[in-house]
């Protein structure tokens, strides 16, 4: 089952246009891995220095995967020096939840998934 994530970070000031530049890169980085299917960078109108990104994996094991990668840690740690607050995951399943979750369970209703 195809899953969102969404990864939000706030930035310190003065680091706006590097770290997009860097998440760019990361995104590159990311086309190449199994089970990546899109990715796109929101940046807040109101508040640029905060940013979400949010990429859609085919399974959540793909993601993981990405997740816990010698490649990805190394971005990572660049983009958390030029951070205000650590960043914040939340990851969504699209469309039904799975099986045997409960009524709590987080739901992303998407048709751009095929």
């Amino acid at each position: 089952m195809p899953i969102k994530v969404f990864i939000k970070r706030h930035l310190k000031e003065g680091h706006v246009e590097k770290a997009v530049s860097m998440l760019e890169e990361f995104r590159n980085m990311a086309k190449k891995e199994k089970g990546y299917i899109s990715g796109e960078t929101l940046i807040n109108h109101y508040d640029p220095r905060s940013i979400t990104v949010v990429s859609t994996w085919r399974t959540i094991e793909d993601w993981v995967r990405w997740q816990s990668s010698e490649k990805r840690a190394a971005n990572e740690e660049k983009i958390e020096a030029m951070l205000e607050v650590p960043t914040k995951y939340e990851i969504y399943d699209v469309g039904s939840p799975p099986k045997g979750t409960g009524s709590g369970a987080a739901v992303l209703q998407t048709d751009e998934v095929s």
